[in-house]
């Protein structure tokens, strides 16, 4: 079995390689060019990525890969799951919005994750079973069960809109204290430690939330998509809050479908 303190050394390391290369890159002039799904891509993702993956092939070459901008590499127990510039469209633009998402799945299940925002200078890391971190200090989901107390982020407005949910999330805005939209890694990193409440999302791969899903489970949080299923390699949407409020807004959702 691989030991999961050196695999977090070896994310950790590879989180330095990445963000290094993106801060030198951030805030520059940019060539953008489109992929096939017309998301944008830089020479700063692909540099971030290639040196992400040269690390871990460094300390685990049997191991497997699967990134956003090379696609999957090998067969293995052991897939790391990459997202070099998570939030590319605000790395582009100049807006600190934008972290490096690395995580760990063994036999299918998540059990290490690491995002790693410089522009905030702030890291979270979690292993399973040993708890979330953010820059070495141990957070928790804030425990509520009334929506009416809870602050909600929602992502991708737009793709939710076109959904079946839209009702629902029309109801989630009325009732709860506050909604809000900060996107990307930031609203995980707020709910993983009790500055936020509740993230609803659409339009998402694994690899963005791979790593994000590691730290809100080890915060006390649950994060699953929106019909309740565990993070996965087909996951396209997310619902996350406190174990609680969690269990209420999937009722309350599949009351509204």
């Amino acid at each position: 079995m691989i030991d999961l303190e050196q695999a977090l050394e070896v994310a950790l390391e590879a989180a330095d390689a990445a963000d290094a290369i993106a801060m030198r890159h951030f805030g520059g002039a940019l060539d953008v060019e489109l992929k096939a799904d017309e998301s944008p891509v830089t020479v700063a993702d692909r540099e971030a990525e290639q040196a992400i993956r040269a690390v871990i092939r460094k300390h685990f070459p049997d191991h497997a890969l699967y990134g956003e901008e090379y696609g999957r590499d090998g067969e293995s127990r052991c897939l790391w799951l990459i997202d070099p510039i998570d939030g590319t469209r605000s790395f582009i633009r100049s807006l600190p919005f934008w972290s490096t998402q690395i995580a760990l799945m063994v036999d299918d299940e998540l059990v290490l994750g690491v995002s790693s925002a410089p522009t905030f200078d702030e890291r979270a890391h979690a292993l399973r079973e040993q708890g979330a971190f953010i820059n070495g200090s141990r957070v928790r989901v804030r425990s509520i069960d009334r929506l009416e107390d809870a602050d909600v982020c929602f992502g991708n407005l737009r793709s939710l809109s076109r959904g079946s949910g839209w009702a629902w999330v029309g109801e989630l805005v009325t009732r709860a204290a506050r909604s809000r939209g900060y996107g990307d890694f930031y609203s995980y990193h707020r709910l993983a430690d009790g500055g936020q409440d509740v993230v609803v999302e659409s339009d998402v791969n694994i690899l963005d939330i791979a790593a994000l899903a590691v730290i809100v489970g080890e915060a006390g949080g649950v994060m699953t998509d929106l019909d309740g299923r565990p993070p996965g390699l087909e996951t396209t949407s997310v619902l996350a809050a406190c174990p609680e409020l969690h269990r209420h807004l999937l009722s309350s959702r599949d009351e509204r479908a």
